[in-house]
């Protein structure tokens, strides 16, 4: 059963990230590019989720789960954040992470073999410089963008950002409480990438035409 619910979340989450690749097709939008790999991170790492729950954890699934769940999900979605307000340069700068990235989850040594049926603990089988650093440095900084954006963003796109915010929080819980099993972490990604799907996708209101705003005006004047 917990193979088969992370393999679910990751059967969904994929679906999730091709309708933003797709999407970026057709309009081009970077963050969508971005947000598209966001996605497809927690996919592969609910995939890892269930390798580990199906044949038990060896090393390859840790670094598995570990570069997608642990160094790349939080720093995309940040990047993502970051692309859709404009700042420049985001896109070059998260290619050269991400190639970081996945040079450290490969390379790295593990100081103990990953084994048994629960989720590895990252401080048991990784030294703290470069590989735990690193994740923090992009979990950190990732999810502080993502926050700032969608914080800054609420008056003018209330119901996408707080989806957002909310996506983000069942994320940080879901890493918080790895230590249930494979099946609960997976559960917390899937609802987070639904959460953050629907609140990037949301649509803004439209603020009302100017005339219609001098008109209400002028019919409250005394």
């Amino acid at each position: 059963m917990e193979a088969l619910l992370a393999f679910v979340a990751t059967l969904i989450s994929l679906r999730l990230s091709a309708d933003l690749a797709r999407r970026y097709r057709e309009r081009r939008a970077p963050e969508l590019l971005i947000w598209a790999g966001a996605l497809a991170a927690f996919a592969i790492g609910s995939g890892a989720l269930a390798w580990g729950a199906a044949a038990g954890w060896s090393d390859p699934a840790f670094r598995v789960y570990y570069l997608f769940g642990g160094l790349l999900a939080a720093a995309l979605l940040g990047a993502g954040s970051l692309a859709r307000i404009g700042v420049r340069g985001i896109s070059p700068l998260i290619l050269v992470y991400v190639g970081l990235a996945i040079g450290v989850a490969v390379a790295v040594p593990l100081s103990l073999p990953a084994a048994g049926d629960s989720i590895p603990e990252a401080q048991a089988h990784l030294a703290l410089f470069p590989a735990r650093v690193l994740a923090i440095l992009g979990n950190s900084l990732g999810t502080l963008a993502a926050v700032a954006v969608a914080v800054a963003g609420l008056r003018r796109r209330p119901f996408g950002n707080a989806l957002i915010l909310a996506g983000l929080l069942v994320a940080a819980l879901g890493s918080a409480l790895a230590g249930l099993g494979e099946a609960e972490t997976a559960l917390f990604s899937l609802v987070a990438a639904l959460l953050l799907y629907g609140g990037f996708l949301a649509p803004t209101p439209a603020s009302p035409p100017l005339a219609d705003a001098h008109a209400a005006s002028a019919g409250s004047a005394p």
